[in-house]
């Protein structure tokens, strides 16, 4: 008990300190403009909003996942984990094209830029911000329906340090896009705020794509609790 709970707090920490600090760094990469940095600041929550609302609809897949797999675990039917795994994927990825496309339509439409704001610095920030929002619902829906069934398998303590490992490379992957002497930023010194926000979230979406790799690792894993590929353990 005590393995599994240090083990949820620290990922649920890191993962907390991460998201602080992109916001942190939303707000204050803009110079001495002050419009600028209010807009970044703004965009950045409306969108970060979105992604935690689409986040807590899959997470009750996650939840749901989470007593089924560890149901079936219980009852040592190895069968029954990976069909009951395969069917959770396959709603994860339908929710999260179900959740892009509710997001397209809202940002092609003109929608969710009305809806949130009426000033044209916040909104122009947004609409960078939006494409990699929609994008990332399909992944997103499979990281947390992967973490409910890992959570089901008990592999808390796997969780915590692939976490970590996955802040990691979406810290180096926004200190990569920042550096001055490389070109993923703008030269033109004026779009340095509408860059580092936009960095921000290409390295959220980093943090994504490496929690998604780690949970399938250890999803597909002949030794693991799932062992999603069915493969023999027999030498």
């Amino acid at each position: 008990l005590i393995v599994a709970s240090s083990s949820v707090f620290l990922r649920s920490f890191v993962l907390q300190a991460s998201l602080s600090g992109a916001a942190a760094m939303a707000a204050r990469n803009v110079g001495s403009d002050v419009v600028r940095a209010s807009a970044s600041i703004a965009a950045h929550q409306i969108a970060l909003q979105l992604w935690l609302l689409c986040s807590f609809v899959c997470d009750a897949l996650a939840a749901a996942s989470q007593a089924l797999v560890a149901d079936a675990i219980g009852r040592k039917d190895s069968r029954d984990t990976i069909d009951i795994s395969y069917t959770i994927f396959a709603y994860s990825f339908a929710l999260g094209g179900i959740l892009a496309g509710v997001l397209s339509i809202g940002f092609l439409s003109g929608f969710l830029l009305d809806f949130f704001t009426n000033d044209a610095s916040t909104k122009a920030a947004l609409t960078e911000l939006l494409p990699l929002l929609i994008i990332a619902q399909p992944l997103n829906a499979f990281v947390f329906a992967a973490d409910g069934v890992l959570q089901g398998a008990s592999e808390f303590s796997y969780q915590a340090k692939t976490m970590a490992l996955s802040v990691f490379a979406a810290v180096s992957t926004f200190l990569i896009l920042e550096n001055d002497y490389l070109d993923f930023g703008s030269s033109n010194g004026s779009s340095q705020g509408s860059d580092t926000l936009l960095h921000v979230w290409e390295a959220l979406i980093v943090l994504q794509v490496a929690r998604g790799f780690t949970s399938l690792v250890k999803l597909v894993q002949r030794e693991g609790p799932i062992n999603l590929l069915g493969l023999s353990n027999n030498k």
